[in-house]
């Protein structure tokens, strides 16, 4: 066990050891401070908040990841690979790739090209085909970039 661990499980064992002492006279926290949580939806927003400054969008509505999946498929049907949802994640981290290299086409499609990838295309589908990736993923999961 490192360094790091050790003291954070004896810092753990104490408060434990602390909350169930019976001495009334050990500071209680404050009832405001109890009520204080952060809501659950704002966690899932700072969450989607985040992701959005890297460049990466909030999963699509059914009928935008219907089109999306429809699209990749007209490219080539082993690039969803009967996987949408990891299609969908995939679309989504590479619109990472479009908002921080908006006038690097080049570097847009090859990274597509190592992205998307299928058991049948371990090492992606070729360039041609990931530009035509890349130009749906940009249009259907983050037209704003």
């Amino acid at each position: 066990m490192n360094r790091t661990a050790i003291v954070l499980c004896t810092v753990v064992a104490a408060a434990g050891l602390a909350a169930c002492s019976s001495d009334d006279t050990a500071p209680q926290a404050p009832e405001a401070s109890k009520s204080a949580a952060i809501p659950k939806a704002s966690a899932s927003q700072q969450i989607a908040d985040g992701l959005a400054k890297l460049g990466i969008p909030r999963r699509p509505d059914a009928a935008t990841q219907a089109r999306y999946i429809v699209a990749l498929t007209s490219i080539d049907p082993d690039i969803v690979h009967g996987k949408p949802d990891k299609a969908v994640d995939r679309g989504r981290n590479q619109c990472s790739v479009i908002a921080s290299n908006p006038k690097d086409q080049a570097k847009q499609v090859e990274l597509a090209n190592k992205r998307f990838t299928s058991p049948a295309h371990p090492d992606g589908f070729g360039l041609a085909k990931a530009a035509e990736v890349n130009e749906v993923v940009h249009a259907q999961l983050c037209p704003g970039s």
